[in-house]
């Protein structure tokens, strides 16, 4: 049995759950950049892109609220994406003051070039399909144990 960490190893940057997290975020960030640049996206529309992708015509708060981005955030992407032809904003005839998110012709044609995306992620960590799985598992379950403290 390993003995109980000193103070000062509990404050040593390489102990730190929070820098790996940032650290791995900063490094997977720059593995998707080439990748999402022949798609012309950035991080922040990828992921816009997949939520899309996975369910077309949300509201601007339930998109948001599924990609934790509050308004301010959300709504520059999806102006941009809106100009590059890939979502159109429309408004709720029973209601003008919700706009629903609908991807395009060309967002919905752009998934087929996004398909490979995924494949190289795998590639570049070495994992099985199933540890990234289990990663990914594990990783959501401290997101919602830390949103629920």
């Amino acid at each position: 049995m390993a003995s109980a960490p000193t103070p000062d190893d509990m404050l040593k940057l390489d102990n730190q759950l929070c820098f790996a997290v940032y650290s791995t975020s900063l490094a997977m960030t720059r593995l998707y950049k080439p990748l999402l640049d022949k798609l012309g996206l950035t991080y922040p529309q990828y992921l816009v892109m997949l939520a899309l992708w996975e369910q077309d015509g949300p509201m601007v708060s339930a998109l948001g609220e599924r990609l934790s981005l509050d308004s301010g955030t959300l709504t520059p992407l999806l102006k941009r994406l809106e100009a590059s032809g890939l979502v159109a904003r429309v408004r709720d005839v029973a209601d003008e003051r919700r706009v629903h998110i609908t991807l395009t012709t060309a967002g919905r044609r752009l998934r087929q070039r996004a398909a490979h995306v995924p494949g190289c992620l795998l590639a570049a960590t070495q994992c099985s399909v199933d540890e990234l799985v289990q990663l990914t598992q594990q990783i959501q379950l401290l997101r919602d144990r830390i949103k629920a403290a």
